[in-house]
């Protein structure tokens, strides 16, 4: 038992660590994740370290070349339109199939706003921002839409990540228009129709697509 399971914590725990120095600027976009190197860095065997790299492959952070080299991914304008097309797809419709029951229960969303609100850096509004929108679409009911929408988080809060690291004077502003922005969506799911609520959250992800550039290179 304990043999199968010391190696599934040290994958898990070189996953976590890796995920965050990528989402944190530490490692940059490009940037070549050499097995060997990254293994004597955390101080594994390289089995661990070549797991977690498929599994940040799967998440959207990592990619490797033909020649099988892992490296940070490098999201380009292309990415954020596909991302900004998926969001548009999914999220209006899980909006609409939540709105029942986030207006009889909204209690996660109000904890969400609440640490929204104690939030002391933008790399943590990030996460409650993509948070807020996770709690809406597992409040659908609808397992595919929640599964589609979490194979794009990776990516989505690599994005944003990357973005805010370059801005990081306006951590009070983008806290003000992430809180405004879903009290509002909170609000009509306790007042107003499923297609009322659709219709905002189609117009909040129009909202996001105007307000993110696309992100300085990383070079």
């Amino acid at each position: 038992m304990h043999s199968s399971a010391a190696p599934a914590s040290r994958t898990d725990s070189a996953t976590a660590t890796l995920r965050e120095q990528i989402l944190r600027g530490e490692a940059t976009a490009g940037e070549l994740m050499a097995e060997s190197a990254v293994a004597h860095r955390l101080g594994v065997s390289r089995v661990p370290v070549r797991e977690a790299l498929f599994t940040l492959e799967r998440e959207g952070l990592v990619e490797f070349s033909g020649t099988g080299r892992a490296y940070v991914k490098d999201l380009t304008s292309q990415d954020f339109e596909e991302l900004f097309v998926v969001r548009l797809a999914l999220e209006p419709l899980a909006a609409k199939l939540a709105t029942p029951f986030l207006s009889q229960n909204p209690s996660r969303l109000l904890d969400n706003l609440a640490a929204t609100r104690r939030a002391r850096s933008v790399r943590e509004v990030t996460r409650l921002d993509l948070e807020f929108h996770e709690l809406i679409l597992a409040a659908s009911g609808n397992a595919r839409l929640l599964k589609l929408w979490r194979s794009m988080r990776g990516q989505l809060e690599l994005w944003l990540s990357r973005l805010h690291h370059s801005h990081q004077m306006q951590t009070r502003k983008t806290q003000r228009e992430t809180l405004e922005a879903h009290e509002a969506i909170l609000a009509c799911f306790q007042t107003q129709s499923p297609s009322d609520c659709e219709r905002l959250m189609r117009q909040h992800i129009f909202g996001w697509r105007e307000w993110l550039p696309t992100p300085p290179s990383a070079s």
